[in-house]
């Protein structure tokens, strides 16, 4: 067993959380009352059956063969979940339901133009068969890799319940990704089956799509030997063309000879690969983090089903990028696995003006709404009388992604839920396949800021740097670490079981040790456990600044910037500084109403200072337009590092508006 000794004194290497706890607010009556969750016995039942307690995850899928073992961990870190079962992930998303809910919708598609589909049950089982008849007439055929690179149109859906159907694992790059980084993932995965399409919308402009394959075919060392190619519209888009020597092949051109077609789903082991996802590494290499089948697809339609509280009669809408690991589990394989209408949308939240979302949720009566706390102080920064406008009524809201600061979860429940409706805030990775952190929301109070308890039989921890365990209530924070397995964990990292093992096991395990105990899994966040039990996350342990020697992670600095009224998002930076080692500089967008003065400035750098500390006080309060964010609105701080550090900019490419960075220079620069 791993035994570890608690040190005398403060680790040099722990974080320190400054900001106060916030007060508790209960659930709604009316949510509690029709909960999917509310037996409060559920979390000493998968703590003192750990790990059986996890088949009643398991219980909600469909299976051809049931397993014969929840979990053997005989050979840590490599973990095998529901050993001897089999299943299909397309037959559980689709096939289950036609009996009962055939003609139910199941995803309803808004274009970015206006244009929608309502694809019922029966009508996604139509085309998903169709969709693998076409994989298999260029030649996928089981645990063949196709790279999927395509913006929120239903094809790309589709696109991964039929690879799944046929029992291909289907890696999806995010459609907003650069040629480069596309080339690397087909090289990383080896595929030579690639789907993409000829555009899409963004911000009212008809975007050719089919230049980023273009390049990436010639980037790439891997012969791709067929680029299946969707149409977003009849025609092609007017930029693209197609030659004989192409690889391209047009979709529609093979569907229209699998009209009807039926495919009979592969029966997978549970451990087979579902997909691959790739996320950023700590050598700078995209790792493809390799998930299964079962235990994956098991995390995922239990904590859809407890944690997002979906019913099949709800309408939910996850506002995610489905390129990204939050649209797999929690727009398709999850909520479909349930039976429920999902809905999806192509465009900007702000496009062709700033309530698309609320007129959207308007239209379809969505029940259950899931953003990120990026949209969330974007929305802030438009205004509450934006919203106001539209008759939307939320009983759930989640938020994914990052730390929400208490400010912005504030607002969200006032302007967004009401004040009647449950919010939970969810911590998990790419690589653990779904919620870890979260409250089960009927059992729970919500506490701005805190992600909550764990999920029912996980088990997290806070170490400091040399692996010692902090105390809970000791307001000290650290590394964020997973005491033992769960279902929806990565597999490995695909091709290279070594970097899975130094990325996220090496630290604080025993790797010698056959003994599952000695093998813990470290997150990369900071965290801090509270005398309640609730996990506050303060972000990624690389946006940790050393400020005169105190670690201050950037979240906790800008919830104090966040606490000012006149602040709609705000970002930190680290600048070096010969005597402090790292000093803030902070950058702060203004919500409608509220003009650039030294005033703002003035009362930024006071809050700071009132809720960290007089060491932490900015270099610079940097009052700007606009914030650098990916498409999928998480703000590139490494931008603003080099902006602070007057380096050249780093990979733009995926950003929103690749401008911004250097028009924030200029700005700075005056």
């Amino acid at each position: 067993m791993r035994t570890i000794s608690m040190p005398e004194d403060e680790s040099d290497g722990a974080i320190e959380a400054r900001l106060a706890e916030q007060e508790y607010f209960r659930p709604p009556t009316r949510f509690v009352g029709q909960a999917n969750e509310t037996d409060p016995a559920v979390y000493d039942r998968f703590e003192e059956n750990y790990p059986e307690a996890y088949a009643e995850w398991a219980d909600l899928l469909e299976w051809d063969s049931r397993w014969d073992t929840v979990l053997d961990d005989s050979n840590p870190p490599f973990y095998e979940w529901f050993k001897g079962g089999t299943l299909n992930a397309s037959v559980n998303a689709i096939d289950r339901h036609l009996p009962e809910r055939k003609d139910q919708t199941a995803l309803l598609w808004e274009g970015e133009p206006g244009d929608t589909e309502r694809i019922a049950y029966q009508d996604l089982y139509r085309r998903v068969n169709e969709m693998a008849a076409v994989y298999q007439e260029v030649g996928v055929r089981e645990d063949d890799i196709v790279t999927l690179h395509l913006p929120m149109v239903p094809a790309l859906p589709i696109s991964m319940l039929s690879a799944a159907r046929i029992g291909a694992p289907h890696s999806a790059v995010f459609g907003g990704f650069s040629a480069q980084a596309l080339a690397d993932r087909i090289d990383d995965a080896d595929s030579d089956v690639v789907v993409t399409i000829d555009g899409y919308y963004r911000r009212g402009e008809f975007l050719d799509h089919k230049a980023k394959a273009d390049e990436a075919l010639e980037l790439a060392e891997t012969d791709v030997e067929t680029v299946l190619l969707f149409k977003r519209e009849d025609e092609l888009h007017p930029d693209v063309e197609i030659t004989s020597d192409d690889p391209y092949v047009l979709v529609d051109e093979v569907l229209e000879q699998k009209q009807g077609a039926r495919v009979d789903p592969v029966e997978r082991d549970a451990e087979d690969p579902l997909f691959l996802m790739y996320t950023s590494g700590t050598t700078g290499q995209p790792k493809g983090t390799q998930h299964r089948t079962g235990g994956y697809l098991a995390h995922a339609t239990a904590t859809s089903k407890y944690v997002l509280d979906i019913e099949p009669e709800d309408t939910y809408w996850c506002s995610a990028d489905i390129g990204w690991i939050t649209g797999h589990s929690y727009i398709v394989y999850g909520p479909l696995s349930l039976g429920t209408t999902s809905v999806m949308y192509e465009g900007a939240p702000d496009a062709p003006d700033k309530g698309r979302i609320w007129e959207i949720a308007e239209k379809y009566d969505v029940d259950i709404f899931h953003t990120s706390p990026t949209a969330v102080r974007m929305f802030m920064e438009w205004g509450e009388e934006i919203p106001a406008q539209y008759d939307f009524d939320f009983r759930h809201m989640t938020t994914v992604g990052e730390p929400i600061q208490p400010e912005a979860w504030l607002w969200y429940y006032e302007h967004i839920g009401g004040g009647d409706a449950v919010i939970v805030d969810t911590w998990w990775q790419t690589e653990t396949g779904g919620h870890l952190i979260t409250n089960l929301p009927a059992l729970k109070d919500m506490k701005p800021g805190s992600a909550g308890h764990p999920v029912p039989g996980i088990k997290p921890a806070v170490y400091d740097d040399q692996g010692h365990p902090i105390e809970k209530g000791s307001a000290r924070a650290g590394n964020l670490v997973i005491e033992r397995p769960w279902p929806g964990m990565l597999q490995t990292v695909y091709g290279n079981d070594e970097r899975f093992i130094d990325e996220y096991w090496r630290e604080f395990s025993e790797t010698d040790s056959d003994d599952p105990a000695d093998w813990v899994y470290k997150a990369g966040d900071g965290a801090v456990q509270a005398d309640d039990g609730y996990f506050r996350i303060l972000g990624r342990l690389d946006d940790v600044m050393n400020v005169a020697g105190h670690r201050l992670g950037t979240m906790e600095l800008e919830s104090a910037v966040a606490e000012v009224e006149a602040v709609a998002n705000a970002a930190v930076a680290g600048r070096e500084d010969p005597q402090k080692g790292t000093v803030p500089d902070v950058y702060v967008t203004l919500r409608d109403g509220y003009e650039e003065s030294e005033a703002v400035r003035a009362e930024i750098v006071a809050s700071i200072e009132d809720q960290i500390g007089k060491f932490a006080r900015p270099a610079n309060v940097w009052l700007v337009e606009e914030l650098p964010q990916t498409r999928s609105g998480k703000i590139m701080r490494r931008l603003l590092e080099d902006i602070s550090n007057d380096e050249e900019l780093g990979n733009t490419t995926t950003l929103r508006d690749p401008s911004v960075p250097e028009r924030i220079r200029e700005h700075i620069d005056h």
